[in-house]
């Protein structure tokens, strides 16, 4: 009776696996992926935007910033003050900004359940490791087109929750996950590396 209950485990484990490898692929068009998201959460007011995705790379833009993430640098202009901040982001500020970010971690340090509601898989995700920024995760998948339409992360101040829309592929230019500082000519550039 062990076995079987611990075989069947394995399996669904497995499975959500393999739900979140197949929404990792869609996320993951070698061309490129927008999408409209509103994140709320305990370290900031309700917030709406677009996101653009191409690999690890993104761009977002809300009310009160646009971040262009090149894969290593991050820039944030906040408009109300025509400022640029220069950094290199952690797991979890990336988390927190990027939406899709979860491609990249649920390979590792993570054990996984999963349910179904309705349209959608909803992957539990829960970190092998305590000392990790992330401790939980839930991220609910479209059954037929493997599209991520929700994430939901546990950090330190409590739970933040992401919903994703209008989810579309499309052929995005490197050059727009990179600040331009000739579109931005009278902005402060302030770097924190």
């Amino acid at each position: 009776m062990i076995t079987l209950a611990l075989v069947c485990t394995l399996s669904y484990g497995q499975t959500a696996k393999q739900v979140l490898d197949k929404a990792a692929q869609v996320v993951s068009n070698k061309q490129g992926m927008t999408a409209k998201f509103n994140i709320s959460g305990p370290n900031f007011s309700p917030t709406n935007g677009t996101i653009s995705v191409k690999g690890k790379k993104f761009q977002a833009t809300t009310e009160v910033a646009i971040i262009w993430f090149d894969g290593k640098t991050q820039w944030t202009y906040m408009k109300q003050n025509n400022e640029v901040n220069v950094s290199n982001p952690s797991e979890t500020e990336l988390q927190a900004i990027n939406p899709y970010n979860f491609i990249n971690l649920y390979k590792k340090g993570f054990t996984y359940t999963m349910t179904t509601k309705g349209n959608n898989y909803e992957v539990h995700l829960t970190a092998t490791d305590k000392k990790r920024n992330i401790q939980e995760m839930y991220i609910t998948v479209n059954k037929t087109s493997y599209v991520p339409t929700q994430v939901k992360m546990k950090q330190k101040k409590g739970w933040t929750t992401i919903n994703i829309s209008n989810f579309k592929t499309a052929k995005l230019n490197d050059a727009m996950f990179r600040f331009n500082a000739k579109d931005y000519p009278h902005a402060e550039v302030i770097d924190l590396r």
